[in-house]
């Protein structure tokens, strides 16, 4: 059956079922969208923070470990300086430990990250079947009430038509003959 040749009324219940179920799949695509847009801004952040704190957190090494060397040639040098020094690699180690904590949140933060795209991707699939699922349960909805309902009320009218036809055809009072139909008063032209 062709469904373009179906006009939709207002007044019929199917018409508005369509209109839910439209209205449902767009409003199931905005979340989506939104879901995916949410996602790809904080991994967009995240690989922004990481890009940026990369070269810090390498010149602080080499900072870092030049700090050390000077610590080293100073004690060599002098005896005075050996208060400077254990300032110095007490600063260092400070540092050092800062960097690790700074790689470590970085590192849980990325783990995060792509936790939350694992599961944003999982909850995408998920809609994703749901959507599958409804279509097809529509596409059978459809097909069953154009089979149960829609097919049989056709031939239901189509009968009910003919038969009125017939009634009318057997009620209908019989016609007079053209002499009688015709008196002289219609043949008049004035």
């Amino acid at each position: 059956m062709n469904f373009l040749a179906l006009q939709m009324n207002t007044n019929d219940p199917m018409f508005w079922v369509m209109v839910v179920i439209a209205l449902s799949f767009i409003i199931i695509a905005v979340a989506m969208v939104s879901i995916a847009v949410f996602v790809n801004r904080a991994v967009k952040s995240v690989n922004r923070l990481e890009q940026k704190l990369e070269p810090l957190i390498e010149r602080l090494t080499v900072m870092s470990e030049q700090g050390k060397q000077i610590a080293v040639q100073g004690k060599l040098i002098a005896e005075q300086f050996s208060a400077v020094s254990a300032h110095l690699s007490t600063a260092t180690m400070n540092l050092s430990e800062s960097l690790a904590l700074i790689k470590d949140e970085v590192g849980e933060l990325k783990a995060l990250v792509s936790e939350t795209a694992g599961e944003a991707r999982q909850k995408v699939q998920m809609v994703n079947r749901t959507i599958d699922r409804t279509h097809d349960q529509v596409v059978s909805t459809t097909d069953f009430i154009q089979k149960k309902v829609v097919e049989p009320a056709r031939e239901l009218a189509a009968v009910m038509a003919g038969f009125r036809r017939g009634l009318e055809v057997l009620v209908a009072p019989i016609p007079k003959p053209i002499d009688q139909t015709y008196g002289e008063d219609e043949m008049f032209i004035g």
